[in-house]
C-alpha cells in the first residue's frame, strides 16, 4: 500500500483523572498495583508469606471508573469483590530511584478500588498463570480525584475503610503497609522507568469480599475524602 492510501488508527485520547482545587486533570499513562502489602490481608487470602518483597501487576488505563461512577458486574464471574486502596500518582518520572527522594516523585494520593474476578484470580494462581484475566479488566480501577501532597502532605498513616450499603466491610490504617510509598516507588522503579502519570494502587486491608448488582461501595481514606460507585447490573 502506498503512503498515500495509508490508513491511520487514531489513538483515544487519554484516561484523565480530576485534580482537586484545581481545574487541571492528571492524564494517566500506567497502573501499577501492589499484592499482599497488609499483613492481615495476606493471613486471610492464606496466599504467600509476610516476609516476601512487594510484586505487582498492572491494569489498564481505561479501566478507571471516576467518583460516582457505575461499574457494571462484569462477565466471565461469580465472585466479584473489592479491594480498597490508597493510590499515589507520580508526578516526575525516573529509575532506580532512592528511597530517600522517592516522595519527591509523588505528585498526590487518591482513593481507589482494585476490582477483582476473585474465581478467576485463584484459578490463574493455581495454575501458575498471571493474574490478569482476574484483575486487569474493564471497568475494574475506580480511582478518586487526586489531592497534590502540596496540600494534603504524604500519607503515611491514617484510617482506611471501605463500606457496601452503608455496612463496613474493611478497616485499617496506612501505617499498617508493609512497605510504604516510598519504598514501592523505590522499589517499582527497579523494574519500571516511572514516568509522570503513572499512578500505584498500593494494596488492600482485610476484610475483602464479594459485591452484587445494586450494591454502593464508599472507600474513605483519612485526609482524601471519600469515593463512591455503584455496581450496575451483569454486562453478560
Amino acid at each position: 500500500m502506498q503512503a498515500s492510501q495509508q490508513a491511520y488508527i487514531v489513538a483515544p485520547d487519554p484516561v484523565l483523572v480530576s485534580v482537586t482545587c484545581s481545574e487541571a486533570a492528571f492524564a494517566v499513562r500506567r497502573l501499577y498495583c501492589v499484592g499482599r502489602n497488609y499483613v492481615e490481608h495476606i493471613r486471610e487470602m492464606k496466599e504467600g508469606d509476610e516476609r516476601d518483597p512487594p510484586f505487582f501487576f498492572q491494569k489498564p488505563a481505561d479501566a478507571i471508573v471516576e467518583d460516582g461512577g457505575a461499574v457494571p458486574y462484569p462477565a466471565f464471574t461469580d465472585d466479584f469483590q473489592h479491594e480498597i486502596e490508597l493510590v499515589a500518582a507520580i508526578g516526575r518520572g525516573g529509575r532506580n530511584i532512592p528511597v530517600e527522594r522517592a516522595l519527591d516523585h509523588v505528585f498526590g494520593y487518591a482513593i481507589g478500588i482494585d476490582l477483582t474476578r476473585r474465581d478467576r484470580q485463584r484459578e490463574a494462581r493455581d495454575l501458575r498463570l498471571p493474574w490478569e484475566v482476574g484483575k486487569s479488566f474493564d471497568s475494574s480501577a475506580p480511582c478518586g480525584p487526586i489531592h497534590p501532597a502540596d496540600s494534603v502532605g504524604h500519607i503515611t498513616a491514617g484510617a482506611i475503610s471501605l463500606s457496601v450499603n452503608g455496612e463496613t466491610r474493611q478497616t485499617g490504617d496506612i501505617g499498617q503497609m508493609i512497605w510504604n510509598v516510598a519504598e514501592i516507588v523505590a522499589n517499582l522503579s527497579r523494574h519500571y522507568a516511572l514516568v509522570a502519570g503513572d499512578l500505584i494502587f498500593t494494596g488492600t486491608p482485610a476484610g475483602v469480599g464479594p459485591v452484587l448488582p445494586g450494591d454502593r461501595l464508599e472507600g474513605v481514606i483519612a485526609g482524601l475524602g471519600r469515593l463512591a460507585i455503584t455496581i450496575t447490573e451483569r454486562e453478560d
